[in-house]
């Protein structure tokens, strides 16, 4: 898993980080076993990025991305979907401090219905939400989930 807290390096003034946005840094989507996306990938998670910033100041708070890029490699070892937008650098696992995943769900759905952030992938797990830009509206709950 690769876990960064959002908006860490940037309030500690490192500018060898490479900022996508106010709150996010390259590093917090970098993947342990295939490292930082580039290319078309740069895109995506750029695009990830800047939706994820609009949920974080609507939020107020910062967001812990658990799992961002994963490359083909490690997304099979750690046994992730086939096809999973991990891969192409489209997708967050994401935590917030002081809000349980359900709450994280729901502010996303509610921007999503406000047309602030693009509609995509928004998985709904008992520790963690998974949100993603993949262009087509997909929601799945994982085991053990309850929702209301």
């Amino acid at each position: 898993m690769c876990v960064y807290v959002a908006n860490t390096y940037a309030e500690k003034g490192r500018s060898a980080m490479t900022n996508l946005t106010k709150n996010f840094t390259l590093k917090e989507f970098s993947c342990p076993v295939g490292g930082e996306p580039t290319g078309e990938l740069r895109q995506n998670v750029e695009k990830l990025a800047k939706n994820l910033q609009v949920l974080r100041d609507s939020i107020g708070k910062p967001i812990t991305i658990i799992s961002g890029y994963r490359s083909p490699a490690y997304n099979a070892k750690i046994d992730g979907a086939k096809q999973s937008q991990h891969m192409f650098a489209r997708a967050g696992d994401i935590k917030v401090a002081g809000m349980t995943p359900v709450q994280v769900y729901e502010a996303i759905l509610k921007l999503i219905k406000e047309g602030k952030i693009e509609d995509g992938g928004l998985g709904l797990y008992t520790t963690f939400v998974h949100y993603d830009v993949r262009g087509v509206k997909a929601r799945w709950f994982g085991t053990d989930v309850t929702y209301p």
